[in-house]
C-alpha cells in the first residue's frame, strides 16, 4: 500500500497507481477497527472509479464483522449529515477538486466527528499496514443495508431558513458535473426561485471544465451566464459539492471571506451574541463585522478538523473559511455550501439591494490571494521572516506565521503537501498589496537563497 495517499486531512490518489481496490479494502478492515462500531455509513461521488473502490472497502469492514450502509451517489455535505442523523462513522469517496484520474476518501467519527492526521488518520495507516501483512476473512454473513437519504438531506439544508420568504430570484448554478448534479435541483425544486444550472450531467471525466470554483477560469461559463441572463446570483459548487462559491448579479465573484460575513451577520440575527468563527486567512473585515453585528469572533487555524474541534470547545453557531467551506454548529459542526446558499438567498430576499450593492459595506480591504511559493526548507523561511520583521508588528504562530503591521498584514504558512510556502497579505488598497507582496516575496527568496 502506498501511504502517501494519507494526507493531513484525507486519504487521496491517483487511481489505480496510487489508491487501488486492494488499498481500500485494508482502509476499510482498519477503519472498522479504529471506530470500533457495528456500522458504517458510506456514500461516493460520480467518479467512475467510485464504485469499485467502494466495494473493496466495504469488503474490508466487512472482514472484520462491520457491516455498511450505502447511501450511494450524494455530496460530502450529505455524508456529514448521514453521520450525524444515524450516529455512525462515515466514509465518503471523493477527491473533491481534483482532476478525474484522483480519488479519495475522507473519514469521520459518529456524528460527524473529524478525522484528521492528529485524530486518528495515523493510526488507521499502522493499521491498514497491519492488516497488509496477514489476510483479511470474506467477512461471511454480513449484511449491508442501502438508504436513501436525499430527501430528509434536503428538509435538513431547509431548515436554517424560512424559505416560503425567499424573493423570485434568478439563481445560475454551475454544479460542473459534480454532485451539485444531484442535490442542488433538488433543493431548489419547491423554492420560489428560478434555478438554471450549468452542466448538472454527473461525469467524473469533467468534460466542461474542472470542478474547482476558487480558480478563475473556471468560472467564466457562470459569470457569462449570469450577465446574460440577467440573474440575481451565481453559484459554483465543487466536486463533491461542500463548497460555494458566489458570482453577483455583475458576475462579479464574491471572496469566501465576503461570503463568511454576509452569513455571519444572518446567523447573528438568530443567535443574538453567538461566537463566530473564521480561519486566519479570512480578510479583517470579519471579525468587525461579526463584532458590529454584536457576535463574538474566534481566529482558528486553517483546515476543517480544526475549525470544528474550536467550534465543539466554544459552542460557535457559525464558522467560515476563506476557501468557501462554512460550517453550522446546528450541521454536526459540519460544512455545507448549499446550507450557506439558503442564508445568502435569505439574505437577499429580505433586501432591496442587488447583492453587487449588499457586498460593498463588507469589503473593506485589498488582498493578494494565495501566492505559493517553491522553498527547500518552510521551518527555515518562516524563522528568517520573522526575524526580518522583529519588532515591526504583532505576531502570532497560531497556523505558520501571521505578522500585523496595523495597515497590513501578511500570513505565511507550509504546505501540507508540496515543498511550497503559502503566502496571504491584505492591505488598505491594491497599489499597496501589490507594494507589500514585493516586499515579502523578497524576504522570502533571500532566505530561501
Amino acid at each position: 500500500m502506498d501511504t502517501s495517499i494519507f494526507k493531513a486531512y484525507d486519504i487521496r490518489g491517483v487511481v489505480p497507481q496510487e489508491l487501488d481496490e486492494e488499498s481500500c479494502r485494508l482502509i476499510g478492515a482498519a477503519f472498522a477497527s479504529f471506530v470500533q462500531g457495528t456500522q458504517v455509513v458510506v456514500g461516493h461521488d460520480m467518479r467512475t472509479s467510485a464504485e469499485a473502490l467502494v466495494a473493496a472497502f466495504t469488503e474490508g469492514l466487512n472482514a472484520v464483522g462491520v457491516s455498511a450502509i450505502e447511501i450511494g451517489l450524494c455530496s460530502t455535505d450529505m455524508l456529514y449529515f448521514a453521520s450525524g442523523k444515524l450516529g455512525l462513522p462515515g466514509a465518503m469517496f471523493t477527491a473533491s477538486h481534483n482532476p478525474a484520474q484522483y480519488n479519495g476518501i475522507k473519514l469521520c467519527g459518529p456524528g460527524a466527528a473529524p478525522i484528521s492526521s492528529d485524530t486518528g488518520l495515523h493510526d488507521i495507516r499502522e493499521l491498514a499496514l497491519g492488516f497488509a501483512s496477514g489476510s483479511l476473512s470474506k467477512g461471511k454473513g454480513i449484511r449491508n443495508q442501502h438508504l436513501d437519504l436525499l430527501d430528509d438531506f434536503v428538509t435538513h439544508v431547509q431548515s436554517f431558513v424560512d424559505v416560503t420568504k425567499f424573493a423570485p430570484l434568478k439563481v445560475v448554478a454551475d454544479t460542473a458535473n459534480g454532485m451539485g448534479g444531484l442535490v442542488v435541483p433538488r433543493v431548489f425544486e419547491r423554492l420560489p426561485v428560478s434555478l438554471e444550472i450549468l452542466y448538472p450531467e454527473l461525469d467524473g471525466n469533467f468534460p466542461n471544465h474542472p470542478a474547482d470554483p476558487i480558480q478563475p477560469e473556471n468560472l467564466v461559463d457562470l459569470k457569462n451566464h449570469v450577465l446574460a441572463h440577467q440573474a440575481d446570483v451565481g453559484l459554483a459548487f465543487d466536486g463533491d459539492a461542500d463548497r460555494v462559491f458566489l458570482v453577483d448579479d455583475k458576475a462579479n465573484p464574491v471572496s469566501g471571506s465576503t461570503t463568511t460575513s454576509l452569513v455571519a451577520k444572518a446567523m447573528l440575527e438568530k443567535h443574538r451574541g453567538a461566537t463566530v468563527l473564521y480561519n486566519l486567512i479570512c480578510s479583517k473585515a470579519v471579525p468587525e463585522v461579526v463584532k458590529e453585528n454584536g457576535g463574538v469572533p474566534v481566529k482558528t487555524r486553517v483546515g476543517h478538523s480544526y475549525i470544528k474541534a474550536v467550534m465543539a470547545e466554544t459552542g460557535a453557531a457559525f464558522g467560515g473559511e476563506h476557501s468557501g467551506h462554512y460550517y453550522f454548529r446546528d450541521n454536526f459542526r459540519a460544512d455545507s455550501g448549499l446550507i450557506a446558499t439558503m442564508f445568502v438567498l435569505s439574505v437577499m430576499s429580505e433586501s432591496d439591494e442587488p447583492l453587487s450593492q449588499l457586498r460593498q459595506p463588507l469589503e473593506r480591504y485589498s488582498a493578494s490571494g494565495e501566492v505559493n511559493t517553491k522553498v527547500r526548507d518552510a521551518k527555515s523561511v518562516i524563522a528568517f521572516i520573522e526575524n526580518a520583521y522583529k519588532g515591526r508588528g504583532a505576531v502570532d504562530h497560531l497556523d505558520g506565521l501571521t505578522v500585523d503591521l496595523g495597515e497590513w498584514w501578511f500570513n505565511v504558512r507550509p504546505s501540507n503537501t508540496e515543498p511550497l510556502l503559502r503566502l496571504n497579505l491584505e492591505a488598505k488598497s491594491d497599489q499597496e498589496v501589490a507594494s507589500k507582496l514585493q516586499e515579502v516575496l523578497a524576504v522570502i527568496t533571500k532566505a530561501d537563497s
